[in-house]
């Protein structure tokens, strides 16, 4: 297994894995296409098929899983089987609003991207967090185009006094700024997956990490909007072998999925303040006695701050009435 400690296989992670390496050879999925995955293996990377009836019939294979693969005939190399998941970054599928859509696994960093370029819109930047935390991995903030901001953009400030837990890191692919500590960050034989909406500078941040201009980027337009390059969820090698990057394509719809105890430190502020209300239940919109109220009233809370929050509280109580309503009906038949 030590042919696969830089592509972040550790003694205690092959312990966690269903007890062990089973009867397959073990391998980590480093990309997925329609049908079929490339597997890195101690022998190399791997082209498979993804066996629905066995891989697939409860988990399909992501990037970032950890697999075992096998030979089959009349198939060719399949994953038999996918390794327990130590972190997992998803979304509500927009498609599907009751069915979890797996992002990456097995990361050990989910930096969420923003712009400087760009107008900072709250509402996004929280709900990236909240998916970050949710991960079960390292959040960190990530700062792009340094080198176009405006000296008055006061962004690094107001998030830096917002989330004093996470780590905020300014970057800029022009002057260099900010690379050398990213990759710092990562480490050898350690992932870093990169979530933010097209146009934030994602693709070309690992471009400039790796050195190349591997990955096809694209101009944000005139509405500020940026275009979908990334297609497909890769995994990638930093040189010298020095750590793991993993590049998502721009997330439009960002449902949160089961993101409770995320959503609680991310909205850390206002959790400690309403503690204090009368009501344990408290939703922050009418009730008397409210804390958090209170505080929007005296001008110490921002009022659009305690709007976001309070939606996505009833968002969060929605998914779950709906999965009881799931639950339900499924004992019932």
């Amino acid at each position: 297994m030590n042919e696969l400690a830089s592509w972040g296989l550790t003694a205690r992670r092959s312990q966690g894995m269903n007890g062990g390496v089973g009867c397959g050879r073990l391998g980590r999925v480093v990309r997925v296409d329609r049908g079929e995955c490339d597997v890195v293996t101690e022998r190399g990377v791997v082209r498979v098929l993804s066996d629905s009836v066995r891989a697939q019939g409860a988990t399909a294979p992501v990037t970032g899983d950890w697999v075992e693969i096998e030979y089959l005939d009349g198939l060719g190399t399949v994953i038999s089987e996918i390794c327990e998941r130590s972190t997992v970054v998803s979304r509500r599928d927009p498609a599907r609003r009751d069915i979890e859509q797996v992002l990456a696994t097995n990361v050990d960093l989910v930096g969420v991207v923003h712009g400087l370029d760009l107008p900072l819109v709250p509402s996004r930047l929280e709900r990236l967090l909240v998916v970050a935390i949710n991960s079960g991995a390292t959040p960190l903030l990530i700062l792009t185009k340094a080198d176009l901001r405006d000296s008055s953009n006061a962004t690094e400030d107001i998030l830096r006094s917002l989330y004093k837990d996470i780590a905020v890191l300014v970057t800029s692919i022009v002057d260099h700024r900010g690379l050398r500590e990213l990759a710092d960050c990562i480490g050898v034989g350690r992932t870093l997956a990169l979530i933010g909406t097209s146009g934030v500078g994602k693709s070309a941040l690992v471009n400039a990490l790796l050195g190349l201009e591997l990955l096809e980027v694209g101009e944000v337009r005139d509405d500020g909007q940026g275009r979908h390059i990334t297609t497909v969820r890769e995994l990638l090698m930093l040189p010298n072998e020095a750590g793991l990057v993993l590049d998502t394509p721009g997330l439009r719809s960002l449902g949160l999925w089961e993101a409770e105890h995320a959503l609680e430190l991310v909205f850390g502020d206002l959790e400690e303040i309403a503690v204090e209300c009368r009501f344990g239940d408290c939703t922050h919109r009418c009730e008397p006695a409210c804390a958090v109220l209170a505080g929007v009233a005296d001008g110490s809370i921002d009022a659009n701050r305690v709007a976001r929050y309070a939606d996505l509280v009833a968002e969060l109580a929605t998914q779950r009435r709906r999965e009881q309503r799931g639950n339900s009906r499924t004992r019932k038949a």
